[in-house]
């Protein structure tokens, strides 16, 4: 149902492609919006193969929610949220869309997982959108280096190599994961100014292209 998917993650062991019951899928996009603002798109699909409900069917989709949101910019504060079920197995469903408009005023960086679940967790809203919410947060916060980098393409000075916007960078990825946990030997050499590894994907690029991987501008 989605090929790009199994390219990159094969079938597993044991299972053949006519087992499948049910994919979901979500889907987050982020866009610049002039120098201030960046909008964030999100969708969940969830889908039956075809043949599951009807004979000779093609595949059917269950849930199709679509979130937009606005976020400042450096500051993540949501200036806008819009929600929209597009598929839904209820008539009464979509009266929560609006509910959604707590969203705005909030920040999408530390926090937010924390802040959905109390506004709508459970009854308070609609479970595959609220779920959607907290699979777009990070895509914020990899949207700093993302806005960074079309900075550098630009023609603007290199922010990566400006003290206070590196730093700003470091501490909204601080105590994500293992790799940035506050107590690495990582997160100490950047406090201490250092920067940051040329990623790993940038290396395996840059060598199939010829190039060399210390040129690499936004490490």
């Amino acid at each position: 149902m989605t090929p790009a998917f199994d390219e990159i993650n094969p079938l597993p062991d044991g299972v053949d492609a006519d087992a499948l019951i049910h994919e979901r899928a979500y889907i987050v996009r982020a866009y610049r919006s002039g120098t201030d603002k960046l909008i964030l798109r999100g969708a969940v699909r969830d889908q039956k193969p075809a043949g599951l409900y009807f004979d000779d069917d093609q595949s059917l989709t269950v849930h199709h929610m679509i979130v937009d949101l606005t976020v400042a910019m450096p500051s993540l504060e949501i200036l806008a949220a819009k929600v929209v079920l597009e598929i839904h197995p209820h008539a009464q469903c979509t009266r929560i869309e609006d509910h959604y408009q707590k969203l705005v005023g909030l920040s999408i960086a530390r926090g937010f997982t924390k802040q959905v679940r109390e506004l709508f967790a459970g009854p308070r809203g609609c479970t595959h959108t609220t779920a959607l919410l907290q699979a777009m947060a990070p895509v914020a916060i990899q949207s700093i280096w993302s806005i960074n980098m079309s900075q550098v393409h630009d023609g603007d000075a290199n922010p990566f190599t400006d003290d206070e916007a590196h730093r700003r960078a470091m501490m909204a990825n601080v105590n994500t994961c293992h790799v940035w946990a506050d107590d690495t030997e990582h997160v100490a050499g950047l406090r201490d100014g250092g920067q940051m590894d040329v990623p790993l994907w940038v290396t395996k690029r840059f060598k199939e292209l010829g190039r060399d991987p210390s040129t690499f501008r936004g490490g």
